[in-house]
């Protein structure tokens, strides 16, 4: 890190996530400010208090003196371009600089080193996101925790409360994911866990975290876990597919998020349902931090 002021044009790249943001600024000479945060008061609907915490951020984590060349940042729940333009406009009004925001799923692909692809994120949530040949940006899923998101940590907390209350409706005792449920959300019955999911006041944070349950009751034994893992990988496999039939070119598949990326269970199982689905795409498990995206695309602005 620099403690001066840099020479040179300083871009500066931003990656609001739903849990933390990250900021990195670099000019030729390497990084001057590496800056992470959790991510809070975020309102990307509210496209000049978005841009306001983005300039304060940048205010903040640059070295006295030091003004910004060039900005871009990935924003979680920019869920349509218009929606991004509004907070470009705004954050380059205040900045005085090129500006470019995305939505935070298309960090992935220039992250990855790639001109072209798909990013997959699988996290609290999930999305996929791509271009057309013609440069069109095409999302799908990223419907939240309540109507959507399988394959994402709060959706499979979702799928798994329903798989379990559907065994309790059969008459069945219950198994390690129903154990496991019940001890994560601190209720002593089944049907006591619709009260406990419907009480969360940031759904998809409050039911993400109870995601591990999950996989512990599949390594187990649990048939039921086992099951809601299988459909969210082919869940997560038909976010792709849903690109490649509109026209978006799906070869590179660049996979992120904690939920996919940290439990191998998941992955593998949607790796599996990708090459059934779609044979030719490759999935790629990103190993850079998605906030290298936005330096490449503020890179792509001066």
């Amino acid at each position: 890190m620099q403690d001066s002021p840099p020479s040179g044009p300083l871009v500066v790249g931003i990656d609001v996530g739903g849990t933390k943001t990250h900021l990195r600024a670099v000019t030729g000479e390497g990084v001057v400010a590496d800056h992470v945060r959790a991510t809070s008061g975020w309102r990307p609907h509210e496209p000049a208090a978005a841009a306001g915490r983005l300039a304060a951020l940048v205010r903040e984590a640059l070295p006295p003196g030091a003004l910004p060349s060039a900005v871009a940042v990935g924003a979680h729940a920019c869920e349509t371009p218009a929606q991004c333009a509004r907070i470009r406009v705004a954050l380059r009004e205040r900045l005085g600089v090129p500006v470019r925001v995305v939505g935070d799923a298309e960090l992935l692909v220039p992250a990855a080193g790639l001109d072209k692809g798909v990013g997959l994120v699988a996290g609290t949530g999930s999305v996929a996101v791509g271009r057309l040949p013609d440069g069109t940006v095409v999302q799908v899923g990223g419907w939240g925790a309540v109507l959507g998101d399988e394959g994402g940590g709060a959706g499979l907390v979702r799928e798994a409360a329903r798989a379990v209350w559907a065994a309790h409706d059969r008459g069945e005792e219950p198994d390690a994911l129903a154990l496991g449920l019940l001890g994560s959300f601190g209720v002593s019955e089944v049907p006591a866990l619709g009260a406990a999911l419907e009480s969360a006041t940031d759904v998809s944070a409050e039911w993400g975290r109870h995601a591990p349950v999950v996989f512990t009751a599949a390594a187990e034994g649990s048939a039921l876990a086992g099951a809601v893992i299988g459909d969210a990988a082919r869940a997560l496999a038909a976010l792709v597919a849903a690109l490649a039939a509109r026209g978006v070119p799906v070869d590179d598949v660049v996979v992120a998020g904690g939920t996919v990326l940290g439990r191998p269970a998941l992955y593998d199982a949607f790796t599996a349902a990708l090459a059934d689905a779609l044979p030719g795409a490759r999935p790629r498990p990103l190993t850079a931090p998605p906030v290298e995206g936005a330096v490449a695309l503020a890179r792509s602005l001066l």
